[in-house]
């Protein structure tokens, strides 16, 4: 046992799949428990917050400000103008303004504004239809007040309810981010119910990972006995079984999952449940498997001489059989977690998963993302981390699946 352990970390496809699984493991475990908030808490009632630092508006204007020399006029405009509005501008400059095609940057702030200050005149004439003149006029419009700002005075009620102005603020003042008491950071933003994605995310990874593995087991369980069984005893019991597998390889899985989830109802299909649809599902390739190695290994000298001692059925199978195959079911098992894993981001895709407010899954944030059309919306960080997390934890399974093939496969360790 020793010696294969080492054999199996001195595969280097092993050892990178089983690192990429324990760093994901790691931090489905230590994340949730170290975060401020709860998997599943929201924070914010605005939904698809984008990733960043949130700091609290009233002790931003309560904390002590410094000047700092910068162009926050020319930032303040870019920034409130959309990417559409920035390309009229570029527009109007190199058809109007004089300037070169291709010269300016719409990414560059201070150039932007400052060639738009110093070339922009209202009395040329702009050629084309009203519309397009009229709304280069509003797009002039709209630059001239943003960039009339002037900074922000705060005013309170005095003793005779009138307005007085108590505090003012210059354009060019700032606060540091460390004196600001109540702050948040987002690294992944939050979902369209203003949970923190990355806490979620760390939690539906180590919820995922929980289902995968006890489908697994249930799928590679009932796939060793009933292969086992079946390669041993052979005849009629081979037979039965063999029938059995072939009619569940024939009927697609997913179609009984989805089945199956479907007549279960929303209100019991529980993270438990679900795992055990998929495992009582996902065994027939596993029995398959394992029964034509039990086949080749039935009539071995050490199986012969133990049928000969007088030994059962069950301590031959286990004793002598079994010790055989150990290697195998070790990896059936890690690919059934992965298919597992698949298999519920699948259902959850199609809202056949698990139903509950408890607890996230990969495939849950899939379907939240999907159902509030993150797509169309660019709230990337609400899918693509979800994506990136069942590529990892699949990869790194199939990837130690590989590994240890080429350990136990002798053909593939001559090779």
């Amino acid at each position: 046992m020793k010696h294969q352990i080492k054999q199996i970390f001195h595969s280097p496809k092993f050892v990178v799949g089983f690192i990429v699984f324990v760093f994901l493991l790691l931090m489905a475990i230590i994340y949730p428990m170290v975060s401020a908030v709860g998997p599943l808490e929201s924070m914010s009632k605005i939904k698809f917050l984008a990733p960043g630092t949130y700091i609290n508006v009233e002790d931003t204007l309560n904390a002590e400000a410094g000047v700092i020399e910068l162009d926050v006029v020319a930032n303040r405009v870019i920034a409130a103008l959309t990417e559409d509005e920035k390309t009229k501008m570029v527009e109007w400059l190199e058809l109007y303004g004089g300037v070169e095609e291709g010269s300016i940057d719409i990414g560059d702030a201070e150039t932007l504004i400052n060639t738009w200050n110093s070339k922009y005149d209202e009395d040329i004439r702009v050629t084309g239809t009203t519309a397009l003149r009229k709304e280069y006029q509003r797009l002039a419009a709209r630059v001239e007040n943003l960039l009339e700002s002037s900074g922000v005075s705060i005013a309170e009620k005095n003793e005779n309810g009138e307005l007085e102005i108590v505090k003012s603020y210059k354009t060019k003042e700032f606060v540091g981010v460390n004196d600001i008491a109540n702050k948040i950071n987002f690294p992944l933003g939050t979902d369209n119910f203003g949970r923190d994605v990355l806490t979620e995310l760390t939690s539906a990874i180590g919820t995922s990972l929980r289902l995968g593995l006890i489908a697994g087991l249930i799928a590679t369980l009932i796939g060793l006995t009933f292969g086992l069984v079946a390669g041993y005893c052979g005849g009629v019991v081979d037979n039965l079984i063999t029938f059995l597998t072939n009619l569940f390889t024939v009927i697609p899985s997913f179609i009984l999952l989805v089945l199956i989830s479907y007549s279960l109802g929303q209100g019991s299909r529980s993270v438990e449940i679900v795992a055990i649809v998929i495992g009582l599902t996902g065994w027939p390739w596993t029995a398959r498997s394992v029964r034509s190695q039990v086949v080749s290994l039935r009539n071995r000298d050490h199986v012969n001489l133990s049928k000969l001692s007088g030994h059962s059925m069950p301590r031959i199978i286990v004793m002598d059989i079994l010790p055989y195959v150990a290697s195998y079911v070790v990896m059936a098992l890690i690919l059934q977690i992965s298919s597992g894993i698949l298999a519920e981001a699948q259902l959850s895709m199609l809202g056949l998963g698990p139903s509950t407010t408890k607890m996230a899954t990969l495939g849950l944030m899939m379907n939240w993302s999907q159902q509030a059309s993150a797509w169309q919306t660019g709230a990337w960080w609400s899918f693509l981390p979800v994506i990136l997390s069942i590529a990892l934890v699949t990869f790194s399974l199939n990837l130690m699946n590989t590994g240890l093939d080429q350990v136990f496969n002798p053909q593939l360790r001559d090779s």
